[in-house]
């Protein structure tokens, strides 16, 4: 089986061959020592035996299966013709990422397609320029990589949409759910429909209308609980869109589009408080309270994957 090379030796990078290795999918990790590389691999390992290893790598143990990959120097590595798919995972830097893609241009075949993690940065402007930019795209994932099974491929003003198609493919290969954004725009999709809710649910707050904690019950136990099981369209589909569209009269005019954040935001982080790696966000938080809200998310989030899976 060809493999899939990740450049990029971060949390991401990690999750991201993880990923792969747990479906029996071998990776080459590529950095700017072989030490970094090495070190991302055996995270990689860890992260793909805690999720579950399935295929020919069931039966190893992780030093057989450790073995059978390839850590290295991004611009030492040979083996291009080996690969079948190359994501970057470098830190969020545009002059950084560009001048990955611009080596990548170079020695990858033309034939393979490549995709930028990038969360922020338009793939046109990361393959600016790039002779071979018809077979880039973006390759979204959401932390952590290799629990979340989302993966947005986001075409560029030149990808070809058969490189783009070849990519959701291999995703569904290894149990993930890709899906194609055909046009390359701010946010992508799945954080532009995340960033229209947080705008409304932070100008609530700004308004004195609800706290952050009503905020949260309001959507935790109404849509979206319902969202684990079907998706916003759908549910529309089953309730029916007349009632929507009779309620979207008066709600729309009154919906929050503001272009900044809200003061009361602005005012968190001019002050420090970005949540609970500062110990403070809209509320305070100790040591003891982030531990158990973080193993209780992660338990949460294990039960909704379970629902996920139901057919």
């Amino acid at each position: 089986m060809k493999s899939v090379v990740v450049v990029g030796t971060g949390i991401m990078g990690a999750g991201i061959a993880a990923g792969f290795l747990a479906r029996s999918v071998p990776v080459v990790i590529l950095g700017r020592s072989e030490e970094k590389a090495e070190a991302c691999l055996d995270k990689a390992l860890t992260l793909a035996k805690k999720i579950g290893v399935e295929g020919d790598n069931a039966t190893k143990d992780q030093a057989d299966i450790k073995k059978q990959q390839v850590v290295g120097i991004l611009e030492e590595y040979q083996g291009w013709n080996d690969c079948q798919w190359v994501i970057e995972t470098v830190a969020e830097n545009l002059a950084l990422k560009q001048e990955v893609f611009k080596y990548l241009d170079q020695v990858v075949p033309a034939n393979i397609p490549i995709g930028s993690n990038s969360s922020g940065f338009p793939i046109s402007k990361i393959a600016e320029g790039l002779k071979t930019a018809n077979r880039m795209m973006g390759a979204h994932y959401f932390m952590p990589a290799e629990v979340v099974p989302l993966v947005e491929i986001v075409m560029g003003q030149k990808t070809d949409i058969q490189y783009a198609e070849r990519a959701c493919e291999l995703y569904r290969s290894v149990d993930k759910k890709p899906v194609l954004v055909k046009k390359d725009i701010p946010g992508f999709l799945a954080n532009r429909i995340q960033h229209a809710l947080m705008r409304e649910a932070l100008s609530l707050v700004q308004e004195g209308i609800a706290t952050p904690e009503d905020i949260d019950d309001a959507v935790r136990y109404s849509f979206g609980f319902r969202y684990a099981a079907v998706g916003p369209m759908t549910q529309k589909e089953i309730s029916g869109w007349d009632g929507m569209a009779n309620a979207a009269k008066e709600i729309y005019p009154s919906l929050s589009n503001i272009t900044a954040l809200p003061p009361k935001v602005a005012q968190l982080m001019a002050d420090g408080k970005t949540g609970m790696k500062a110990g403070e966000g809209f509320r305070k938080w100790s040591p003891e309270e982030i531990a158990q809200v973080s193993d209780s998310y992660s338990r949460r989030l294990k039960a909704a994957f379970d629902v996920l899976n139901i057919e």
